[in-house]
């Protein structure tokens, strides 16, 4: 069994901790490898060698980064099946979902690729007699990107292009359940020409997380995963003076008014509750049924969802995977038990799914609560998995009150052929990232991503012109100068070789 080690200074680092964990094929239930697991001491050699090549990196002109990020993007392309198969034996989901991860962080990297464009400043003339003045953008140091284990590759790829873009050095910190492409990226940026130390990766557990969040070395913290720990990471990473953005969880709710398409709906809710089983930031985990739309919505709804064609991720039928681990499982179930014991009608119950040839993966069937109230922990909490809980609103007013008052305010979405409803709900809603029709309002590249009150902990959301301005440090010039003497007529095209 290979154990996958760090990547330090531009090299495999198996580390000296002695420390180690298991990473697991969901399908099988098997542990197909081991992950060493980093303490203080690998976090500091990896913040050194990051503090080590940050200057000479950061004097490398805009262009020039971005021609390494255009290699990378080109290596990308042409890894993407790799990257996807690892994704899905260490992860679980279907392949062609983690294509469609690989594929949207490559935007990433293609939107990190403008650069010397997005780094441009503002200048003003004759601020004052002969006195000119200009902003420009630096960038902050040696910065880190803690990632949770629902998309490998896409959500490192919404921190590190643009960090490195920008001039900063890199120390990646991938969830320890799948851990394999965020080193085979690093090889990759190796192999574009980016130098030795720019980018690490330490695998790890809580001791490296607090590890970076305590090193004065490292100047700001990026994160995505639950709430509880996006808290707790803004919290301790700010009080050391670092530069934080930490993405919490979500409830998602999709509002399907009375005139909505009920068969658009019901695509959409298929693919957005049940797609990757459910372990995305931006699952639909809340149907709000508006009016009397609520049976018939079921009645297209449920056939759907019991007819699912669940199976290991690399079987091409498969519509849906299994989760990520047996503890995963476990907690998905006790929410499970725990909403029939509040009450709610449980029409769908996946907790008895068994795949012939794979009894031991982590396979949980497609999930509907109905009669789900408001003060219930199966609405209030994220789960996490292919649980979809509707419920009933009487009336639009009612809806947008309901979405308004959760604690989470990440994603949501309205389906509706009322062009006036939904710019009064998008206007009205206080949730970061809105679909109208849309059921997964996930932002492209050239836009940010982030959620409102409880999601999102910090200033700035990620990748767009916020994740420029995040990895930035703004400065204004001042200038007045003498009339000194003048240089000579040159002939010689400037370039910046």
């Amino acid at each position: 069994m290979s154990e996958l080690p760090h990547y330090i200074d531009g090299k495999r680092d198996s580390g000296a901790s002695g420390r180690s964990g298991p990473v697991f094929n969901p399908a099988s239930g098997e542990e197909v490898r081991r992950v060493a697991f980093a303490g203080a001491g690998e976090v500091d050699r990896a913040v050194k060698a990051a503090g080590a090549a940050f200057p000479g990196w950061a004097a490398t002109a805009p262009l020039s980064r971005a021609r390494i990020l255009f290699r990378f993007r080109e290596l990308l392309e042409r890894e993407a099946d790799t990257l996807a198969r690892l994704i899905t034996e260490e992860h679980g989901k279907t392949l062609s979902d983690a294509r469609g991860e690989v594929t949207r962080g490559i935007e990433v990297v293609e939107f990190a690729c403008g650069i010397p464009h997005l780094l441009k400043g503002e200048f003003t003339a004759e601020v004052g007699r002969g006195i000119d003045s200009w902003s420009l953008r630096q960038p902050l140091g040696v910065v880190a990107g803690i990632t949770p284990f629902n998309f490998p590759a896409m959500v490192p790829m919404w921190m590190f292009p643009v960090a490195l873009a920008c001039g900063n050095a890199f120390i990646l910190k991938p969830s320890e359940r799948d851990p394999s492409p965020g080193l085979r990226v690093a090889e990759l940026l190796s192999e574009a020409g980016l130098p030795p130390g720019v980018f690490n990766v330490v695998n790890g557990d809580k001791e490296a997380v607090d590890a970076i969040l305590g090193h004065p070395g490292i100047a700001a913290v990026s994160f995505v995963g639950s709430t509880a720990i996006a808290s707790y990471i803004y919290a301790t990473a700010a009080a050391q003076g670092k530069r934080v953005q930490a993405l919490g969880g979500a409830k998602n709710h999709m509002v399907v008014m009375p005139d909505a398409d009920l068969d658009q709906a019901t695509d959409a809710l298929m693919g957005a509750a049940y797609g990757s089983a459910g372990e995305r930031c931006m699952a639909v985990s809340v149907a709000v049924a508006v009016g009397g739309v609520g049976d018939k919505l079921l009645d297209k709804l449920v056939p759907r969802v019991r007819a699912l064609k669940i199976g290991p991720g690399t079987d091409p039928e498969a519509e849906m995977g299994p989760l990520v681990t047996r503890q995963h499982w476990e907690r998905v179930r006790s929410y499970v038990d725990l909403g029939v014991e509040e009450g709610a009608k449980l029409v769908v119950d996946g907790r008895a799914l068994k795949l012939q040839g794979y009894e031991k993966g982590f396979f949980f069937g497609g999930t509907v609560f109905d009669a789900v109230k408001p003060q219930m922990r199966l609405y209030k909490e994220e789960i996490f998995g292919p649980v979809l809980a509707v419920v009933r609103s009487p009336d639009f007013e009612d809806a947008v009150k309901l979405c308004n008052a959760h604690e989470y305010g990440n994603g949501v979405a309205v389906f509706t052929r009322d062009g006036d409803a939904a710019r009064e709900f998008a206007n009205r809603i206080a949730i970061g990232m809105v679909g109208i029709n849309v059921p997964i309002p996930v932002p492209m590249a050239f836009h940010s991503f982030g959620g409102w009150k409880r999601s999102l902990f910090g200033d700035m959301a990620v990748h767009g012109m916020e994740g420029v301005r995040f990895y930035t440090r703004l400065k204004t010039v001042t200038a007045r100068w003498p009339q000194g003497v003048r240089k000579g007529a040159e002939y010689v095209m400037p370039t910046m070789r």
